[in-house]
């Protein structure tokens, strides 16, 4: 059938995905969210202080914003901080993703009596950018995607067994939606406990009376166990009543207040509305959003003739759907536990699906790669640095990046491939992203080794535009105090210098900074700027890259004296 994953095809993708996911693990420009510095900060603080509780932290708000599953896990996976790096941090996050894919494969194969639909559900959702975004770095939805996936997955392989199990599985899956409790928010037992409520009501064919005689304690005996579980943190932590006013109240109950004149108003317009939280959701899938959209579609055409797992699968969706709307906060990170059904919904139809879905992603692929591919070419023969011999790429990357190319053009103009090297395409694009930005990787973002000996112990000042930025920082910068200041003055050189004796300053491309008489520079490197504005964007994609993208970065000795301990708050925290 046209289109149809072979075994030996699929076998072939998942070695290019599990390459994809390894690649650039310890990448500084890794796709990530901003809260991983804050939980690095958590967990060197908590590892410095020796004790596993209470967690520390340095900044206002954020000490117990989270669980501390995850904080463990960066301790344990650090030891204690002795292996400071972004790769030991973030191994333990690929191995949920891993074990994520795994046990879908596992499912998934089993109620389709098809090895090729288990492991195309997994490389489908393993293709998915949120999958690759979120699933990779050091934060909270690895794990919790994990251990809110692992009862669902268990009643579709075990089908019978399990639903009528009176003890076993309702205590394991308890003991398995407390974890992904103390690793995200007691909150997610809403939708977990109503999902897993609609699967019962679902197995007892909708009657209401079995399902309240046979399975209802099982549901009351998950959730008492779920946050008995979560309970542990309350009765571990010195500081439980800091626990309820910082995580409780402040974290969670916050998420209800009308984010901008009414909670109602707030539902339908807006960015927090219903529909960018759908937007959102279906944005996970990321290049293969149209793809998403026409498996529900043709999900909804024969919604009269599917199957009972098929079933469950969008019940699942639902109720973590209708749970999610009803904070007047709304994202789809917030979804992302179903986005394991969604992608099993994609490989169930697969040979079904249309082209125009896969065609659309193989545009976007191609259009990326374009700009990849364009943006290196000028970087590498300096017309946007102007300075010849700076950024050079391997060989590699080259043979990476033309051959992605050809196998996107090949699967947009030969129908028979398209869906085949859609799939694989995503992978090569998160590929050729982190090749891309490798020379960053290098000496080329990095101060050589007599810089970084010249500053230990030393206080030294960064530029701060986001919560412990300088946590980011200390990978550079090991074994050195470090302090922030606000990165709109990165560039206020005399200000800076006249103010700290050791400082990062920051001037654009190819403008070399004015000093004083008195002031050394020590060492220098290029960045790559995070935040911009909206003009500044709109200068990239006209072509300005050099002088809006990078920044040449210096570290510099003042003769500035500064009285310690500071006064005032740090602009890091």
């Amino acid at each position: 059938m046209r289109g149809s994953l072979t075994f030996r095809s699929a076998i072939l993708i998942l070695i290019l995905g599990v390459f994809t996911y390894l690649y650039g693990l310890d990448s500084r420009f890794a796709p990530k969210n901003g809260d991983e510095y804050p939980y690095m900060h958590i967990v060197r603080m908590t590892a410095d202080a020796g004790a596993w509780l209470p967690l520390q932290s340095e900044m206002d708000g954020i000490k117990n914003t989270k669980p501390p599953l995850v904080f463990w896990q960066g301790i344990a996976s650090t030891a204690w901080g002795g292996d400071w790096a972004l790769s030991a941090l973030r191994w333990p996050s690929l191995l949920y993703t891993g074990l994520t894919a795994l046990f879908l494969f596992f499912a998934v194969a089993r109620f389709s009596g098809r090895r090729q639909t288990g492991l195309l559900a997994a490389l489908v959702w393993l293709s998915f950018f949120a999958t690759y975004r979120y699933g990779r770095p050091f934060l909270t939805d690895p794990p919790e995607v994990f251990w809110l996936s692992l009862p669902f997955f268990a009643l579709l392989y075990w089908g019978k067994a399990a639903f009528n199990s009176t003890v076993i599985f309702p205590v394991l899956a308890g003991l398995s939606l407390g974890m992904a409790l103390l690793a995200k928010s007691f909150a997610y037992i809403v939708p977990a406990s109503f999902a897993l409520g609609l699967f019962y009501w679902r197995w007892r064919q909708w009657s209401i009376p079995k399902l309240l005689v046979q399975d209802l304690y099982k549901l009351i005996l998950v959730v008492a166990l779920a946050l008995g579980v979560f309970a542990l943190w309350f009765a571990l932590d010195p500081y439980p009543e800091a626990i309820w006013k910082e995580f409780v109240l402040g974290e969670n109950a916050g998420k209800f207040e009308a984010r901008s004149s009414h909670y109602l108003l707030d539902l339908l317009r807006g960015g927090d509305s219903i529909w960018m939280l759908i937007l959102t959701t279906l944005a996970n899938a990321g290049l293969f959003l149209f793809v998403l959209v026409s498996a529900l579609m043709q999900c909804w055409k024969q919604r009269r003739f599917i199957s009972l797992e098929e079933s469950l699968l969008l019940l699942l969706t639902l109720a973590f759907f209708i749970v999610f709307s009803l904070p007047s906060q709304r994202s789809g990170r917030y979804l992302l536990p179903i986005m394991p059904a969604l992608a099993t919904l994609i490989a169930l139809y697969w040979d079904r699906l249309p082209l125009w879905g896969f065609r659309i992603a193989l545009v976007l692929q191609l259009i990326l790669l374009g700009v990849l591919a364009w943006v290196g070419e000028n970087l590498q023969l300096s017309n946007f640095l102007g300075q010849p011999g700076i950024w050079n790429y391997s060989y590699w990357h080259w043979v990476l990046m033309g051959a992605s190319l050809i196998l996107v053009l090949i699967g947009l103009f030969n129908p028979s491939r398209s869906k085949i090297l859609a799939l694989a395409g995503s992978f090569l694009c998160y590929c050729a992203l982190t090749s891309s930005l490798s020379p960053l990787e290098g000496a080329l973002g990095r101060y050589d080794q007599v810089t970084i000996d010249s500053v230990i112990a030393r206080d030294v000042w960064v530029p701060c535009d986001y919560r412990a930025k300088d946590e980011e920082y200390r990978l550079l910068l090991p074994k050195v105090n470090l302090h922030g200041y606000l990165a709109k003055d990165a560039g206020d050189i005399p200000l800076l210098s006249s103010t700290y004796p050791l400082v990062a300053v920051q001037t654009p491309i190819g403008v070399e900074p004015v000093l004083c008489e008195s002031c050394k520079i020590l060492g220098k490197r290029m960045e790559m700027r995070a935040r911009h504005s909206n003009e500044e964007i709109r200068a990239i994609l006209m072509g300005q890259i050099g002088e809006h993208l990078f920044v040449n970065e210096y570290l510099i000795s003042t003769p500035a004296t500064i009285a310690l301990p500071l006064v005032g708050k740090d602009a890091c925290r």
